[in-house]
């Protein structure tokens, strides 16, 4: 935790603090709220040790959003709330780097090491110097601007002289501060303008936890970390952004003044500030101490949480950094040294299909088992149809197998000369290997195959396990050996079915190795899940696109499944977080007959089929029911602020108006739907009008 952070006693109020809340003024309340979201955010997203429960965390973030739509001129943008903001963009505008973002001269080579240190002794003319050495994040470059104290651009590297204005996809990510802690430099001046560069990335886990999820979609995976990070950040539309959970590692400071010493000074500061840094930098006096930190990481690199492809070494001393200088885009005081990526070659057995929870079914290699990267790996996904074909792969050949991004193993190509003469080409299957023997299905557009016989036991077993699960339900004892028994002993067709195996106990008494206690404990485990909140369910039942994040925007913002049920898929595409794809997805989800009649078993078994906290749609007030258009520049609200407002209170927002439009909210320089409202007779609001209306419930 950095210096400046105080204790959690003074961030977090007692309970008899609490009641004293409400007689503080809104922008007291406000601010103090953001500094202990903030703190709580640094603890979960940078440390990983959370000093909140997540309903605490939840009630704060919903005090400060509520306090700022009563009071949106008190809005600041460093407010946790504003991470997301604005208009998705048409394009990235252009801009140039204060200082120009060098590329780095590589090597796999330990002489080219030794190369670069005799160049950096004799340059600096036997003075003495020091290293510092850094992982090298297998991310995407970015550099921040903080003016004030306070983020005010992110910039991607581009060509290294300028780059990419992508500001709002940053301020979606958690790990970067939307305002830093104060620090001082060494010469005692308080640094408030500066540049941070550092790198974005994804973790392991996040990158296999999003692919899984593509794939139970049908869609088509990410090759590696990198490529899903640097996909996300050209998104145009930041709300899309923070669905993926990106991070960052800064690893050089540079303030507008000056005043550093060195590179391990820029990281205590940066640390101190609130940033992220690279993990396991080291200060390494000696060439010696280079070469142990170079031999420590790649032996222990598959153990990291994030890909590495190498290591960082850098002069320490910045006044040494400026005399080596640069040789076109290299600096000579910076080298990187890279990793070997790990690679095995075995024989692929044959090729078999997976289906998934949602019907997908994916290619499987059967491997010979072979170690790589510290496990030994005997089975790899080949995605889809046109992978296998892209690749050309064939049963029986000696393949290349390797970790994608070190992470999961993927085969990706064949040794030819070792090809046996009699292989033939793979042939897709057109049936699921299920006993049903439904035929495969591919739609026009989609990578993958799918199996839409809902009662394909493959299918059954993906959704019943996804229920079970701990970001769903958490029901402990349901893991997948368990839900493949009972699922074989036809004690389970739907995740409805969970809930009636009470009355089975006597046939789960027979069932082999299942005592009282194992018995006993797997019941409790299923009653306890009947208290899991709204939105862990909307996850469980598994609707095509709809993740944990989603779930929660889906659960605030309907309250209940009755609405769920009865919206279109209008009103999806309305609910701020939610694309059209998704919102397809969930419509056609929730009008299916046989999805509404089990989540109608769901509800008589006892699940919560509404939203614990303060719904704001529940509060009907005069927008409620209403259709807005929006047009001009209003006075303190950005459009997707005044948006998300409108459908809050339960109305809709329209593109174009109509003679079905209740009222156009206009701005200044509001143009030709003003004409329109004003032709049609449609009624005009101010921004001011808008927030009458939300304070006014109707009687």
């Amino acid at each position: 935790m950095p210096e400046q952070l105080p204790q959690q006693h003074d961030l977090f109020a007692s309970s008899s603090a609490k009641t004293d809340n409400a007689l503080l003024s809104p922008s007291i309340r406000m601010e103090q709220l953001r500094e202990q979201i903030r703190r709580a955010d640094y603890a979960y997203y940078v440390e990983a040790a959370p000093i909140l429960d997540d309903r605490e965390y939840d009630r704060m973030f919903e005090e400060l959003n509520a306090l700022e739509r009563q009071h949106p001129n008190l809005i600041t943008p460093d407010s946790p709330t504003q991470r997301v903001g604005g208009e998705p963009l048409k394009e990235f505008r252009t801009v140039q780097h204060s200082q120009p973002m060098l590329s780095l001269q590589n090597t796999y080579n330990r002489e080219e090491v030794l190369d670069f240190d005799r160049r950096v002794r004799e340059l600096l003319e036997g003075k003495p110097y020091e290293y510092w050495c850094d992982l090298k994040y297998d991310g995407v470059a970015m550099s921040l601007r903080y003016t004030d104290g306070a983020l005010t651009l992110g910039v991607t590297r581009g060509d290294g002289i300028s780059g990419d204005d992508i500001t709002q996809n940053v301020r979606t990510i958690h790990t970067i501060p939307l305002r830093v802690h104060s620090v001082k430099l060494s010469n005692g001046q308080e640094l408030r303008n500066f540049e941070v560069r550092g790198e974005v990335f994804m973790a392991n886990t996040d990158f296999v936890r999003v692919n899984e999820e593509r794939e139970a979609n049908g869609e088509k995976l990410y090759a590696n970390p990198r490529n899903l990070t640097a996909g996300t950040l050209k998104l145009q539309d930041p709300r899309e952004v923070m669905k993926r959970p990106l991070q960052f590692a800064a690893y050089f400071l540079a303030p507008d003044d000056g005043g550093l010493r060195s590179q391990e000074e820029s990281m205590r500061l940066l640390r101190e500030m609130g940033f992220p840094t690279a993990l396991h930098s080291r200060l390494c006096p000696q060439l010696e101490d280079v070469f142990a930190f170079l031999d420590e990481w790649e032996n222990r690199r598959e153990t990291l949480p994030f890909q590495t492809d190498g290591a960082v070494i850098k002069v320490n001393s910045l006044q040494q950094q400026f005399e080596l200088g640069a040789v076109g885009r290299f600096p000579r005081w910076a080298f990187a040294y890279k990793y070997e990526s790990k690679k095995a070659q075995t024989r692929l057995n044959t090729i078999f299909l997976q289906i998934g929870r949602t019907g997908v079914a994916t290619p499987v290699a059967d491997l010979e088992p072979v170690l790589l990267a510290g496990s030994t790996i005997s089975r790899a996904t080949l995605h889809n149809a046109d992978y296998i074909t892209d690749l050309d792969i064939r049963a029986g050949d000696t393949v290349i197998v390797e970790k994608g991004g070190d992470v999961i193993p993927k085969v990706s190509g064949f040794v030819p000369e070792l090809r046996p003469q009699e292989s033939l080409p793979f042939t897709f299957p057109h049936e699921c290997p299920c006993s049903h023997k439904q035929a495969l299905k591919r739609y026009d557009g989609e990578a993958a195959y799918y199996c839409e016989f809902a009662a394909c036991p493959s299918q059954v077993r993906g959704r019943i396990e996804h229920w079970a699960s701990r970001k769903a339900m958490d029901i402990e004892g349901l893991g997948e050996k368990v839900v493949d028994q009972l699922v074989q002993e036809g004690l389970l067709t739907t995740v409805a079915d969970v809930y009636r195996l009470r009355e089975q106990r006597e046939r789960l008494l027979g069932l082999e190795r299942w005592a009282e206690k194992r018995v006993d404990n797997l019941l409790q485990g299923i009653e306890a899940s009947k208290e899991r909140p709204f939105a862990k369910v909307l996850f469980g039942i598994g609707v095509r696109f709809v993740g944990e994040e989603t779930a929660k925007i889906l659960a605030e913002h309907f309250g209940s499944m009755e609405r769920l049920i009865s919206a279109t898929k209008d009103d999806f595409v309305q609910v701020f977080g939610i694309g059209e794809r998704t919102a397809g997805a969930i419509a056609v989800w929730f009008q299916n007959p046989d999805n509404q009649a089990l989540v109608r078993d769901l509800e008589r078994e006892g699940l919560n089929m509404k939203h614990e906290g303060r719904v704001i749609a529940d509060v009907v007030t005069p927008v409620q029911g209403k259709t807005f258009v929006i047009t001009g520049t209003l006075p303190t609200m950005k459009r997707d602020e005044a948006k998300d407002l409108i459908q809050r209170y339960g109305g809709k927002v329209a593109g174009s108006v109509s003679k079905k439009t209740d009222f156009v909210l206009a701005g200044e320089e509001a143009g030709s739907k003003l004409e329109k409202a004003q032709e049609l007779g449609v009624q005009v609001i101010s921004e001011a009008e808008l927030l009458a209306m939300v304070q006014q419930p109707v009687a």
